[in-house]
């Protein structure tokens, strides 16, 4: 590890030249519908009898996970999915599309065992899921490259989604915990066609899409993606949504030995970002003793001063004139392949820029001024010459900025293919990796009563700094102030670059796979990566200081699996597994909720504390069986899990910062996807999980300086007690998930799809009011708490529909139906203050054209 504090230019960019990458997933293999049929180095004769199908089962059909139509796609896919000892789930196209997911989030709903997060900073409104009870921002890819920007995903150009579940640092690098999220792109194939939808539904919803793929030549092919997309959200008041994308992609060598695969990929996104609803209690004005659950402030409520009111799905308690959201994605993908017989040599290049701005509205509850903290207001003193408002039923309109941009530089090179030892065949993979990740951010200059407290009084009702709990406008004529007290008007206006945040990260890497047929009941599956991972922050420049410094810290990790299959026919297997993980310092290059940061100061201890940063460690313990029946249509999974996490940065018995915390995630997950019959097609699944917290810390608590006849007799003093947090259910983590989509086709042109979906009560974070004092002699005494506070949303079914039909051979029709019994329910929710609403009842038609 090294550190250093060096003088640089506030806001100038330093040169790099860092060649990145990642080319990843999973020992996943992709199933597309259409593609040259290629059976894996592991494929018994069996195998490849079953893929003969004729093409008219085929357009017929959804191709499921187990079919081998693109099985060694991906450099890191040495097995078939059936004979991989760990537990995949690949989401097809089919599914997306039937189900009328316009967003990464959308389409990862319809997967078990998938929760979203919600922040107040880093990607307070991006891209956050959770696997098995772990983060995996950090661990999503495109196309094998990691993608750690903070960000809101489409789907018009992607093919379908891998998602590998348990520790997996060996396939895609530091992070993985519970798992990675892998997006495969539309690129060119060997068959021409055109794809366009056009859709219109209600609360203002409109889509178009475009896919053509063309075959220049007999080795050039040529695809093109495209979307607009604009709404609003159902029983959602003021919020809305608008983005447009494009991503071509040319191929050179389509089908012969040597390809050059050329692509870029554009979105951009504008939207007033949806806030939610904040929670009603916090720990200082929670009523009652004892275990006590806090849910967002919905439906009918009576405030500690007694007023009585309605909050209904649709409020909204951001601005129109304040918040927004504005994003932009702009990727760039060279690939070179030669293949050498069995192997495969192949280089993957990569630039990816993402720019972000927001103002996203926080619904603040943290002083109470939801519920209210007294029966009556203040009405002498400076408390009533202010106007304060103690006794609730207000909304503190906080609002969290930021803009800011991340470049990555990628590239990846893999050999991959198959060879034998005698009787013994090897399917390998072996690569290297060099990348380049830089991040920085600032924020907007914007008043909005942030230093003002308590936050609600008759001046900061009165510059719409608060609002109603009950009866909010989002067309308040808000407007920005040089300050909280100022009457001077001023624009928001982007901090100066001195005030910026800078995370740049280096990675060097090398990995290998071997899935090794022993016979052909018998597969074993090894792999083992080093990565060299350096980190660095350029905090912003803190008057008086005129020059910056950087912290930096360099960490080497080893990971690696290892699993066993047994095979008791060429369709089914028994399996057992071991797989590690490592999330080193600054993962996510503050891109999100950074744990375990490098720090932002320069003094002695915050350098001490930089030298003793710990890797968390994460290992999963995994048995499960797998089956593709009805001559592989239909792809059945079933697993048994349990992850265990050290290391986590935590406080320590002393007050320092230890790396004592520790998770426990078991678990069992069953999975289905494909075809029961020719008329009737599953996706889904059943995930159980006991996210346990083994290890929260320690929390300190003031007990206050002993005073007699005005004489300190003793200072304050710091205790510490063992975390709330600790044998908690862990945060932001169902434990109990179930989804189903089916489409049923009763007729050869007419089918209908339905998917039931269910999510468990989920909490967000825990408080308790425990309280220390001392006396005179300084022997302090903890008292026990008398209430502890959860904040929680609750459990719900969504359920779903859609009829389609097939007008010509070219056209076809269909109507979606999302939350079809209108049900209200929350989606995402933080530690404090807020959780994210879903949208009520909507419907949409689509007209999809193909040639």
């Amino acid at each position: 590890m090294k550190r250093s504090s060096t003088a640089a230019q506030p806001g100038r960019a330093p040169a790099f030249l860092a060649l990145a990458c990642v080319g990843f997933i999973a020992s996943a293999p992709i199933a597309h519908a259409a593609g040259p049929d290629t059976a894996p180095a592991d494929a018994s004769d069996d195998d490849k009898a079953a893929q003969d199908r004729t093409a008219q089962d085929r357009n017929e059909q959804i191709i499921v996970t187990g079919e081998r139509g693109e099985e060694l796609q991906g450099p890191k896919a040495t097995a078939r999915v059936v004979n991989t000892p760990r537990s995949v789930v690949v989401l097809p196209a089919q599914v997306i599309e039937q189900t009328g997911s316009a967003s990464l989030a959308d389409a990862l709903r319809t997967v078990p065992g998938i929760t979203f997060g919600a922040a107040e900073g880093g990607n307070p409104i991006g891209d956050r899921p959770f696997i098995r009870g772990f983060d995996s921002q950090g661990s999503t890819f495109v196309d094998g490259v990691r993608d750690v920007a903070a960000q809101t995903r489409e789907v018009f150009a992607t093919e379908q989604v891998q998602i590998v579940r348990g520790s997996d640092s060996t396939l895609g690098g530091r992070g993985s915990a519970g798992g990675s999220i892998n997006i495969i792109s539309k690129l060119p194939q060997e068959t021409d066609f055109i794809r366009a939808t056009g859709s219109y539904g209600t609360d203002d919803y409109k889509r178009v899409t475009l896919d053509v793929n063309r075959k220049l030549t007999d080795t050039i092919g040529f695809r093109v993606a495209a979307m607009w997309h604009d709404q609003d959200f159902a029983e959602r008041d003021a919020i809305w949504a608008r983005r447009w994308g494009v991503a071509p992609s040319l191929t050179l060598g389509l089908g012969t030995d040597t390809r050059l695969t050329l692509s870029y990929y554009y979105l951009e996104s504008h939207e007033l970002p949806d806030s939610g609803i904040p929670f009603l209690y916090t720990i200082g004005n929670a009523p009652g003793t004892g275990e006590i659950w806090t849910t967002p402030a919905l439906g009918d409520i009576t405030t500690a001063g007694g007023t009585k009111g309605h909050v209904s799905r649709d409020t909204f308690y951001g601005l129109k004139s304040r918040d927004f959201r504005d994003a932009t994605t702009n990727q760039v993908t060279m690939r070179v392949e030669h293949d050498f017989g069995t192997v495969t040599l192949r280089n993957t290049s990569r630039f990816t820029r993402n720019d972000q701005s927001y103002i996203f509205l926080l619904p603040d509850d943290s002083q109470g001024n939801v519920y209210g903290t007294a029966a009556t207001n203040p009405t002498t003193g400076p408390a009533g010459t202010r106007g304060d408002v103690l006794t609730g039923g207000y909304v503190w309109r906080r609002g969290n900025t930021r803009y800011g941009y991340t470049d990555a530089l990628t590239n990846q090179t893999d050999l991959y293919g198959t060879f034998d030892t005698g009787s013994v065949k090897h399917s390998f993979a072996v690569g290297a990796e060099f990348s380049f990740e830089k991040a920085r951010r600032g924020a907007f200059v914007s008043a909005s009563g942030s230093t003002v407290s308590p936050r609600c009084n008759a001046a900061t009702i009165a510059r719409y700094y608060c609002t109603s709990l009950f009866n909010p406008n989002p067309n308040d004529p808000w407007v920005n102030y040089s300050s909280d007290t100022s009457t001077v008007q001023t624009p928001i206006v982007k901090g100066l670059p001195s005030s910026e945040t800078q995370n740049e990260a280096e990675t060097m890497s090398v990995y290998g796979f071997d899935s090794i047929t022993l016979m052909p009941s018998l597969i074993l599956n090894l792999g083992l990566r080093y990565d060299h991972f350096k980190s660095k922050v350029t905090p912003p420049i803190v008057a008086p200081a005129t020059t910056s410094f950087s912290l930096e810290r360099t960490d080497d990790l080893i990971n690696w699996q290892a699993g066993l299959v047994f095979k008791p026919t060429a369709n089914t297997s028994l399996y057992a597994s071991y797989a590690t993980a490592a999330t080193p310092p600054n993962s996510l290059l503050g891109e999100g909720q950074e744990p375990n940061s490098l720090g932002t100061t320069n003094t002695a201890a915050a350098l001490a504390l930089l030298d003793s940063l710990k890797v968390e460690k994460t290992k999963s313990y995994e048995v499960g069986a797998k089956a593709n029946l009805f001559d592989e249509q239909l792809a059945l999974s079933v697993a048994a899990f349990q992850t265990d996490t050290d290391n986590a940065r935590t406080t320590g018995p002393d007050g320092n910062i230890e790396f004592i915390g520790s998770r426990r995630i078991r678990g069992i997950e069953a999975t289905f996807n494909g075809n029961i019959t020719k008329w009737l097609t599953v996706f889904g699944g059943y995930t159980h999980l006991d996210p346990k917290i083994v290890d929260g810390g320690f929390t300190a608590l003031t007990a206050p300086a002993v005073v007699v006849g005005g004489a300190t007799i003793q200072p304050a003093k710091t205790v510490l007690v063992q975390s709330v947090t600790t044998g908690r259910q862990a945060t932001q983590t169902a434990k109990d998930s179930f989804t189903l989509w089916a489409d049923v086709k009763p007729i050869e042109r007419l089918s209908f799809g339905g998917g039931a979906f269910y999510s468990g009560r989920q909490f967000g974070g825990y408080a308790d009011n425990r309280s220390a004092t001392q006396n005179a002699a300084g022997v302090a005494t903890v008292n026990p708490a008398t209430k502890v506070l959860s904040r929680t949303i609750p459990g719900y079914w969504r359920f779903d529909a859609r009829m389609s039909y097939k007008v010509t051979d070219n056209i076809d029709l269909s109507v979606n139906v999302n939350n079809l019994t209108n049900e209200t329910y929350f989606t995402q929710v933080y530690s404090s203050h807020y959780a994210s609403i879903a949208p009520g009842r909507s419907a949409f038609a689509t007209v999809g054209v193909k040639f």
